[in-house]
């Protein structure tokens, strides 16, 4: 099993079959819009920025289980990321990441790096060319410390 055999849906409600993903690098984060974390947004479009013509994909899953720092529509969930943070990467619909409604795609990627549940907003998940889950980062981690280790996986 790998991240190609997921297709979760968009903020606008489309599938997104990250099997058109294959070959990339791509970095999955759940996000929030209220989080002391949520700047992080900042620091994952420049990534993005950076890296998007040599292959990497971010996708963000909001989540509203931590704090309920999540409260907002899929649409008004755009709207803040796009206005707020200038967020060009994929956005997906409202998940939950813990519990009995977690994501299948979420219970792939923690079994992947050692179970456990997500502790908060923003950890991530960096999955290599072949779908396969390299690592798994606390919400503590910027995305401008996982630079060097993303262009040494692109």
């Amino acid at each position: 099993m790998s991240l190609y055999d997921f297709t979760p849906t968009d903020a606008k409600r489309q599938p997104f079959p990250l099997k058109n993903l294959a070959g990339k690098v791509v970095l999955v984060v759940n996000v929030a819009s209220a989080c002391g974390f949520t700047p992080q947004y900042t620091g994952l479009q420049a990534l993005y920025d950076k890296y998007q013509a040599r292959g990497l994909e971010i996708v963000g899953f909001p989540c509203n289980q931590f704090g309920k720092q999540e409260q907002g529509t899929e649409e008004e969930i755009l709207t803040f990321c796009s206005t707020k943070y200038s967020v060009t990467f994929p956005i997906m619909k409202k998940i939950e990441v813990n519990g009995a409604n977690t994501d299948p795609l979420y219970a792939f990627l923690k079994a992947a790096k050692g179970g456990g549940d997500i502790k908060w907003n923003f950890e991530k998940f960096l999955v290599g060319k072949d779908g396969k889950v390299v690592d798994r980062y606390n919400s503590r981690k910027t995305p401008a410390e996982l630079d060097s280790i993303i262009a040494s996986l692109l």
